[in-house]
């Protein structure tokens, strides 16, 4: 074998390897679609705060006295009086997770819970920012791009 019999057969070996490639990306694409993501980021992401928000209630939307303790102690905001803050987050994590996974003013409901996790960073836990940009990376597409085909939102043409 030659020089050039080598490089021809290498170069026809990637040349296979990248259409190989090309053609799994493409599968990859046509099988997890838009719907299917956006419908992956409104559980995933509802989920986060929804069990956040149980840990804050004892029944069914009683506050406990610890999570009254936890925002006078720990996640002390400004401007905001501790009981005022432990009542608006425990009831927006309520809501705004059940909105999600109904797909229902997805936009809207990202975009509070986007805000919460900017305050979270900002004010409570800033060194968590890696968990607190992926938060962000999964509301951010729900944001941008809405619940999908698989939504109320889309059921109700809501944009």
């Amino acid at each position: 074998m030659n020089h050039h019999t080598l490089t021809s057969t290498g170069n026809h070996d990637a040349t296979m390897r990248a259409s190989l490639w090309s053609r799994g990306a493409g599968l990859a694409s046509r099988l997890i679609g838009d719907s299917l993501l956006a419908l992956v980021a409104r559980f995933s992401i509802a989920a986060i705060f929804f069990y956040s928000g149980r840990t804050k209630v004892s029944g069914w939307l009683t506050i406990k006295d610890s999570t009254y303790a936890l925002f006078q102690e720990e996640y002390r905001l400004p401007l905001v009086p501790p009981d005022i803050a432990a009542h608006l987050a425990t009831y927006a994590e309520h809501l705004f997770p059940l909105l999600l996974v109904l797909g229902l003013f997805t936009r809207g409901a990202a975009l509070a819970l986007l805000g919460m996790t900017a305050v979270i960073e900002i004010f409570v836990y800033p060194d968590a920012w890696p968990t607190h940009l992926s938060w962000a990376g999964l509301l951010l597409l729900l944001v941008g791009r809405g619940g999908g085909a698989w939504s109320l939102d889309r059921r109700f043409g809501i944009r």
